[in-house]
C-alpha cells in the first residue's frame, strides 16, 4: 500500500487474507504520480524479488504498469480477465482479450521475473473480512528520487455526478443491449432495475448508438462485474460483452434468438420477445409484493 495514511488500507487488507501488508508512507504519495510510485514499486521489487505482481488495471495501474516492467526488465500482460496456472511449467497463465476481442489468449512469461500482469476490477470476487484478522504490517521507508519528477498535480477537480451508478459494487445489474431497438425503449430496463433494487448496465452497441451513457457499459472496454445477479436484456453476448460480466454468480438472459452467445453462459435462458418478457417480470414482481399499479 503507497499513500498518505495506508495503514488501514493494509489492516483491510490482512482481514481480507492478506499473509504480510508492506507500507509506503509519506505527504508525496498522498496523490498519485507516475514517477514516485514507479520508484517505491521498483524497490520494492529489488528488495523482495516477488515472482508475480499483480496491479490493478485502474487508470493508474495502467499507468505505473508499463513503465515498472520497463524499469525490471520483464514482460507485462495488461487487462487480463482471468488468471490460472500452467500445469507443464508452472507459470502464471494470463487470459486476456485479443484481437479486438474476438478471442481470449492466454500468455505465458517462462523466461522473466518478476511475472507482472494488471487485472480487471471485479474479475475476482472480494474476499469477506474478518475484523479479528492479524498479520504482519512493515513499513518501508522509500525516499523519493532526487530528480525532476516531470509533472506537479496543481488542483484535484471532481466532475463525476452522484447519480452514476457504481456497476462494480452493484448486487443486481440488468442490462439491456441493440434488442431494445431504440434508446426510448431503455424504460423497460429501468423499470425492472427499480423493482429489484439494481443498478443499469448495457452492451457497447447500446453505448455506441448513443442511448445511454459510457459509464453504463459492461464488458471488455467497459466496466468488469461480478454481481450476485446479472440479467442481460436484448443482449446478443459476444465476447467483448461475456468478458466483462461472465464471472457473476447468477446470469439471466432474455433474448428472442435461440443461438445467442449469451445462452451459452447463461443459468437461466429466457427465449422469448423481451418487450413481452420484461413487462410481464416487472408485473410479477409488483404482484408479489402486493403493488397493482
Amino acid at each position: 500500500m503507497i499513500g498518505e495514511n495506508a495503514r488501514e488500507i493494509a489492516e483491510m487488507a490482512i482481514e481480507s487474507g492478506a499473509d504480510q501488508a508492506l507500507i509506503v508512507e509519506g505527504e508525496e504519495y498522498k496523490t498519485y504520480n507516475t514517477y514516485l510510485h514507479t520508484h517505491a514499486l521498483e524497490t520494492l521489487c529489488d528488495k523482495y524479488r516477488p515472482p508475480v505482481l499483480l496491479i490493478g488495471a485502474t487508470i493508474n495501474g495502467r499507468d505505473v504498469g508499463p513503465r515498472l516492467a520497463c524499469r525490471l526488465k520483464t514482460g507485462l500482460t495488461a487487462d487480463c480477465t482471468a488468471l490460472g496456472i500452467d500445469e507443464e511449467s508452472g507459470n502464471v497463465a494470463w487470459t486476456r482479450p485479443a484481437f479486438g476481442g474476438n478471442l481470449m489468449a492466454v500468455i505465458l512469461c517462462p523466461d522473466t521475473r518478476p511475472q507482472l500482469g494488471t487485472v480487471r476490477p471485479g474479475v475476482f470476487k472480494k474476499p469477506k473480512r474478518n475484523k479479528g484478522g492479524t498479520g504482519p504490517i512493515s513499513v518501508e521507508s522509500i525516499q523519493a528520487p532526487g530528480k525532476d519528477l516531470g509533472t506537479q498535480i496543481m488542483e484535484l477537480v471532481r466532475t463525476i455526478k452522484e447519480d452514476v451508478p457504481k456497476l462494480e459494487e452493484a448486487e443486481i445489474i440488468v442490462s439491456g443491449g441493440r434488442g431494445l431497438g431504440a434508446p426510448e425503449n431503455f424504460s423497460l430496463v429501468r423499470d425492472l432495475a427499480a423493482e429489484l433494487g439494481a443498478s443499469v448496465g448495457s452492451s457497447r452497441a447500446a453505448v455506441d448508438a448513443g442511448w445511454i451513457p459510457y459509464t453504463h457499459q459492461v464488458g471488455q472496454t467497459g466496466k468488469t462485474v461480478g454481481p450476485k445477479v446479472y440479467i442481460a436484456v436484448g443482449i446478443s453476448g459476444a465476447i467483448q460483452h461475456r468478458a466483462g460480466m461472465g464471472s457473476s454468480d447468477t446470469i439471466i438472459a432474455i433474448n428472442k434468438d435461440p443461438e445467442a452467445p449469451i445462452f451459452d453462459i447463461a443459468d437461466f435462458a429466457i427465449v422469448g420477445d423481451l418487450f413481452e418478457v420484461v413487462p410481464a417480470l416487472v408485473q410479477q414482481i409488483r404482484q408479489s409484493r402486493g403493488v397493482t399499479r
